[in-house]
């Protein structure tokens, strides 16, 4: 008597996978090659990768197609790069194509919808659909040729605020041979141990560094009047504040929570805030430099900026310093 598929089985077994299953788990469980066929042809299952299947014919989500590439890729193979950068919450969307990691010496048809990274020493995974731990992650993102220093900074950034060990990530990177964004990276992973929490945070400590401004404390948290107030940047001995506005623009100018804050801030606490967004601080960083430091020296610091070009604007402040 021919074997009969047996269907609880294979049920409960496309269940534990995101609705998909592989021919080999299929014919362990009594399917035939013509039982699966059937089930193709028939329009009851969809193929998503030879001889991998979806158990039902409507939009895949993104878990199974995920789950399809482990099981095409077959034993010892890892979600990774970008794929492994959405499960861990470190970018928002998981984009068209699976990324998945594999040993070095296996080879893999291409595939449509799937990108095989082969590599010679595979990182840890975790996870019951295995996945390439973050740690790991971060530095491949930041290893992919179409990164750039910003998409760095704000992966690590990320990295950060998902409660990644920044210090467990700069080990890694120690151990790592050639990586794009090296000397970046170290450097990043240094800044948000101090506090920085945004690519724009960033930028703003690197105008600070490369003018000659004193250093502001990051991510000030206090009371005033009865309200939470946060200072992205503040020098508190010159009782001057720095708002920085991630977004390109907002619809209706500052929001009504930026009102208050500001309100509460110049009344009882006497200082001054600046505000600027991101085409402020990523395009004409010296002018943000030139004007935090005359509200500084309006304020009473005394210190000396420096230009950081010939052409910055803050040469004339330097100058009158030194007269």
């Amino acid at each position: 008597m021919a074997p009969r598929a047996d269907l609880p089985r294979i049920a409960r077994l496309a269940t534990a996978q995101d609705g998909v299953v592989a021919r080999a788990q299929l014919l362990a469980l009594g399917a035939t090659t013509d039982w699966i066929s059937r089930q193709v042809t028939s329009n009851r299952w969809l193929r998503l990768f030879p001889g991998v299947y979806l158990t039902h014919t409507g939009q895949p989500r993104w878990a199974s197609r995920a789950r399809a590439a482990l099981l095409y890729a077959g034993r010892g193979a890892a979600i990774s790069h970008a794929s492994a950068a959405y499960r861990h919450s470190l970018v928002d969307v998981p984009g068209p194509v699976v990324h998945v990691s594999v040993p070095h010496g296996r080879r893999l048809q291409r595939q449509r919808g799937l990108q095989v990274h082969y590599r010679r020493r595979m990182p840890a995974v975790w996870g019951r659909m295995p996945t390439v731990g973050p740690i790991d992650t971060v530095l491949d993102m930041a290893d992919l040729r179409q990164t750039s220093a910003d998409d760095v900074v704000g992966l690590v950034c990320r990295a950060a605020q998902r409660n990644i060990d920044t210090e467990q990530i700069h080990k890694a990177l120690q151990l790592r041979g050639r990586i794009r964004h090296r000397r970046l990276l170290a450097e990043l992973l240094g800044a948000v141990s101090e506090g920085i929490e945004s690519p724009l945070e960033y930028r703003y400590h690197r105008i600070e560094r490369s003018h000659g401004l004193p250093r502001s404390s990051l991510q000030v948290r206090e009371v005033l009047d009865g309200l939470w107030l946060r200072a992205d940047c503040r020098y508190r001995r010159y009782r001057l504040r720095v708002e920085l506005d991630g977004q390109l623009a907002h619809p209706f100018g500052r929001t009504d929570a930026d009102v208050w804050r500001d309100n509460a801030v110049g009344i009882l606490a006497s200082e001054l805030t600046l505000r600027y967004r991101w085409r402020h601080v990523a395009i004409t960083p010296c002018r943000v430099a030139r004007q935090v430091a005359l509200a500084l020296r309006s304020r009473g610091w005394t210190g000396t900026p420096r230009p950081c070009s010939p052409d910055c604007p803050l040469a004339d402040l330097a100058s009158d310093a030194g007269h």
